[in-house]
């Protein structure tokens, strides 16, 4: 029996008999090595099946998963990925690093699996909004790009305050608990969200507490955000009616986007404001500023639940039980 304490000091590649034995390609201790080494070595593996073990500890990396089919499962929530880039900050190329290049992780391959780990962007928002220096405070702990078609995200707590998770392919998010303020979770992709915790964190000093969903769904793609059975909830302090269910993000004024988010079955706390949706602002094609109404793109529900399930109305609107049926994790996903 191999001694599991000296496989793998910097996630080295394990021996056949080891891989065999416990179905890991590579074994990662945050005390002695990278999950950046253990992605070195699935990049040569080009592309085959690739599975990384990641001990419990934090890793202060921000990674880029660049081959298809990588899958990396942590130990449960003690397995930390965590790093603090933010938009505002100037990247060496002399710009800023903007919103898309800040990820903690980064996925931009098909296949990927992240399962069992808390991905974090460690930023400290509160203290930028404490010193006025809020400008630029985006900061995405989880990228899953247009080219990650087919991306499982299980059982994963995905951490941030504005802009957490930016969702552009195809992907599946399952059982996790997703934290955030302003926008945390948005995209223009397919994504079916099941069983997941959305938890509103609080802002010392802040009167509105933010936006849950800011979809940028293609006008021709049928599905956007649905998310199915899930608990949407707070951290103390955040009052009651003060968080919004979501706004449509017209990203770069292109009129081609009237984004979609779907709540189905979904129970909500007092938080929830009555209204449900808002508006958010965008650029038209004459340079005039504009509103994106929540009438004017697709933010539905059905059969919400609990203190923050609020009557329908023109901004708030219901799905019938035949409009809801169309929305299936397979029809979403395309399975």
């Amino acid at each position: 029996m191999i001694d599991r304490r000296t496989v793998l000091a910097g996630a080295l590649l394990l021996p056949a008999a080891a891989r065999a034995e416990e179905q890991w390609d590579a074994i990662v201790d945050p005390r002695t090595g990278t999950l950046g080494k253990a992605l070195e070595q699935a990049a040569a593996a080009g592309g085959r099946p690739f599975r990384i073990l990641v001990r419990e500890g934090v890793l202060v990396e921000k990674l880029t998963i660049s081959v298809p089919n990588v899958t990396i499962v942590g130990s449960g929530q003690g397995t930390v990925l965590s790093f603090g880039t933010y938009a505002g900050l100037k990247h060496p190329d002399g710009n800023n690093w903007g919103t898309f290049r800040t990820g903690t992780l980064t996925v931009a391959a098909p296949g990927t699996t992240l399962r069992n780990l808390t991905i974090r962007n460690s930023f400290d928002y509160v203290g930028a909004k404490r010193d006025n220096a809020g400008n630029g405070a985006q900061a995405v702990a989880l990228v899953i790009g247009r080219e990650a078609d087919g991306t499982l995200v299980e059982h994963c707590w995905l951490e941030g305050y504005q802009d957490t998770l930016y969702v552009q392919g195809r992907s599946r998010i399952a059982d996790c608990r997703i934290v955030g303020g302003v926008d945390f979770i948005f995209g223009g992709a397919a994504a079916w969200f099941e069983g997941c915790e959305i938890v509103t964190r609080f802002v010392p000093g802040a009167t509105e507490f933010g936006f849950l969903t800011a979809p940028s769904t293609p006008l021709d793609q049928p599905f956007g955000l649905v998310l199915s059975q899930c608990r949407l909830t707070h951290e103390p302090g955040v009052p009651p009616r003060s968080v919004w269910l979501g706004r449509p993000w017209r990203a770069g004024g292109n009129m081609a986007l009237t984004g979609q988010s779907v709540f189905l079955n979904c129970w909500m706390d007092a938080h929830i404001r009555r209204e449900g949706w808002t508006w958010m602002g965008y650029k038209g094609p004459d340079g005039a500023q504009r509103r994106l109404m929540p009438q004017e793109a697709r933010l539905f529900e059905h059969a919400s639940r609990g203190p923050g399930a609020g009557p329908a109305s023109p901004t708030r609107r219901m799905l019938s039980a035949a409009e809801a049926a169309k929305f299936t994790r397979a029809n979403v996903l395309g399975d």
